[in-house]
């Protein structure tokens, strides 16, 4: 078990064939986790990214994408380890290990939510999912 253990789950209401333009750009990669190097272990397009994750974490991180009813829901992992030194009071360190956790999570749901809200656009609630025609695809 790792120290590091993120999971969360994003309905998107958008094609899933669009998702790969926005989630295989390597330049978000940088804004979203710009404190990660990521090596891609396997670019699986529309059904996400697998990664190799180095620098301050080392382990592993995936976006997938499931496609759900007119949409996806985006899934995000992320499993890893410190590489600096924890405190070795266990208090401490367990809330140090905390807080590292909450950071990835909040980082997560921040990468999340702008995939959302670039491909449902305008979409108001209750409409139809985002096609690729829509998209301009």
């Amino acid at each position: 078990m790792t120290s590091i253990q993120v999971a969360d789950d994003t309905f998107v209401a958008a094609a899933p064939e669009l998702v790969a333009g926005v989630v295989g750009d390597r330049g978000r990669w940088r804004r979203w986790w710009p404190d990660l190097r990521l090596e891609v272990v396997e670019d699986r397009g529309p059904a996400g990214v697998r990664w190799r994750v180095s620098g301050p974490l080392s382990g592993t991180m995936e976006i997938w994408c499931e496609p759900v009813l007119d949409g996806f829901v985006l899934h995000y992992f992320l499993h890893a380890e410190p590489t600096a030194a924890l405190p070795t009071d266990d208090p401490a360190r367990m809330r140090a290990v905390a807080e590292l956790n909450r950071r990835r999570r909040v980082a997560g749901k921040v990468m999340a939510f702008e995939v959302k809200a670039d491909l449902e656009g305008l979409r108001g609630a209750g409409e139809p999912a985002v096609d690729a025609v829509q998209a301009g695809h």
